[in-house]
């Protein structure tokens, strides 16, 4: 039953990647600054049946974290989807997505080390004012860091993905967006350079994101590597989640 799911999402990758029009999304994505919407990506039914049981299936391992005028919400951690909802997986490793995304970047892309925890990982928006303040998606790496979000829940009118295109821009005029992320809407960006933020969830509603991360460059300095992990344990995951594995991996990789 696995194998098959795991095909079954693998094969739903591959069609919608031959569906797009990727010269025109190539345009699309530059005139914007490195930045694209594709709405249905994957086919919402799909998503539905397929993905959203495995979102719902790790509630219970989320972190709920809470920074004062900056951020509200739940996250679970790519180690977390790697044990129990490894469907997503099968998107995030798909060579016929990632071919997708070097040329849409003009880049040659590779996965995030895996002692990242934002490599592929779910945001759950459930309690009445969860929200993420405006941020850009600082890469730590040594070179770009590409983020790919997906709605798989949104049961919401108030709580959406907000943008300011060309922010800081030297010549472009800054241009606001709003965005209802639908289950198969996917949305891509450099990570560096979307000023973006999601705004306060309302009383009843839901709202879970999955998010998947691309390097141009895996490696990433001592310093910055600690800074990650820490900033990752308050906002994100939670220090045990987060220190547990990158020691794992250190002690691995000696």
């Amino acid at each position: 039953m696995q194998v098959a799911a795991a095909s079954s999402v693998s094969e739903a990758v591959e069609r919608a990647v031959a569906a797009l029009d990727v010269e025109r999304l190539h345009r699309e994505y530059w005139d914007q600054n490195e930045f694209l919407v594709i709405k249905q990506f994957l086919p919402r039914a799909f998503v539905e049946d397929t993905l959203v049981p495995q979102a719902q299936g790790v509630k219970t391992d989320l972190n709920r974290n809470y920074i004062p005028g900056h951020k509200k919400g739940g996250s679970v951690s790519y180690y977390t989807v790697q044990d129990k909802a490894p469907r997503f997986l099968d998107l995030y490793r798909s060579e016929s997505f990632k071919a997708f995304l070097n040329r849409l970047v003009d880049a040659k892309l590779a996965f995030c080390p895996d002692n990242d925890p934002h490599s592929c990982a779910l945001y759950y928006y459930t309690e009445p004012g969860d929200h993420i303040g405006f941020h850009y998606d600082t890469s730590y790496y040594k070179g770009a860091r590409y983020t790919i979000l997906m709605g798989l829940v949104d049961h919401s009118t108030q709580c959406k993905l907000v943008c300011e295109l060309f922010k800081d821009h030297p010549t472009k005029p800054p241009r606001h967006l709003e965005l209802v992320t639908e289950p198969g809407d996917m949305v891509i960006f450099n990570g560096d350079k979307l000023w973006h933020a999601v705004t306060p969830l309302g009383k009843e509603e839901e709202r879970i994101v999955l998010t998947m991360e691309y390097v141009t460059n895996p490696e990433m300095g001592t310093f910055k590597r600690l800074y990650s992990n820490l900033k990752d344990s308050f906002a994100y995951f939670g220090l045990k989640a987060v220190f547990k594995r990158a020691l794992a991996g250190s002690k691995s990789s000696t």
